[in-house]
């Protein structure tokens, strides 16, 4: 329990416009944190014996009764708990997934999503990967730019490169000024790249660059594991590429 205050505090203390009643406990192992409008992350926390108990970010965006997820939980009973709670408590049905990558942390509750007939979208590189992993495989593709209107809210994903893993995207809200970075972009307690089993770390900082010309007025940055922040965990991130590259 302990390490879940911990994270949860680091939100609320790296953007101050988050009170602690803006935190939503759904269970032990699944929180909301409501950002603006009807714009929410969703925490999910893992037991991992190689990395012990850590959480995972995504965004929930509501409108009108319904949602979209910018990333799933790790697993198909994680997912299925908050789509359960979004129903029963917020009489919220989830209408489409956003995938940032092929990682767990982004497509575990895919399966599941498509059994309720979620609609599913990720890059083309996402979609090779997990036909070539044997995973499930989100429904509709882009390879650059998809920009589309969710309940007349604009949502744009973008790919801007590789970083964290070859085929991370971005994933950003015009009207809110929040981006969704995702893997890509490290938490500002981040001291490390973490999992570099896929990453492309030479072109991790151009990446992050380019974000930050792309996005120059946002409000908030939701990274994919850790507290949410600003601007300031883009830069955090390319001061922590370049000190690996250095070393390496």
């Amino acid at each position: 329990m302990k390490c879940i205050l911990y994270i949860i505090i680091g939100i609320l203390t790296t953007a101050p416009c988050i009170s602690q009643s803006d935190t939503t406990v759904i269970n032990n192992n699944l929180q909301l944190v409501h950002l603006s409008d009807s714009v929410f992350v969703h925490i999910s926390w893992v037991d991992s014996e190689k990395w012990g108990r850590f959480s995972n970010n995504g965004l929930l965006i509501i409108k009108n009764g319904e949602a979209v997820l910018v990333d799933t939980p790790m697993d198909n009973k994680q997912t299925k708990e908050l789509v359960d709670y979004l129903h029963v408590v917020l009489n919220v049905k989830i209408r489409a997934l956003i995938a940032g990558h092929f990682h767990d942390d982004c497509i575990g509750g895919l399966e599941y999503l498509q059994s309720i007939g979620a609609k599913s979208l990720a890059s083309n590189l996402t979609i090779n990967k997990c036909k070539e992993e044997n995973l499930p495989v989100p429904g509709i593709g882009f390879d650059k730019e998809y920009d589309c209107l969710f309940n007349e809210m604009p949502i744009e994903c973008r790919f801007f490169g590789p970083g964290h893993s070859f085929d991370n995207i971005t994933v950003w809200l015009p009207e809110q000024k929040i981006l969704f970075g995702g893997c890509l972009v490290k938490s500002i307690h981040s001291r490390s790249l973490g999992n570099l089993s896929d990453a492309v770390v030479d072109e991790w900082d151009v990446t992050i660059e380019k974000v930050q010309y792309a996005y120059p007025e946002l409000k908030f940055v939701v990274p994919g594991h850790g507290a949410v922040g600003d601007a300031s965990l883009l830069s955090h991130t390319i001061t922590l590429v370049r000190k690996y590259k250095e070393k390496h």
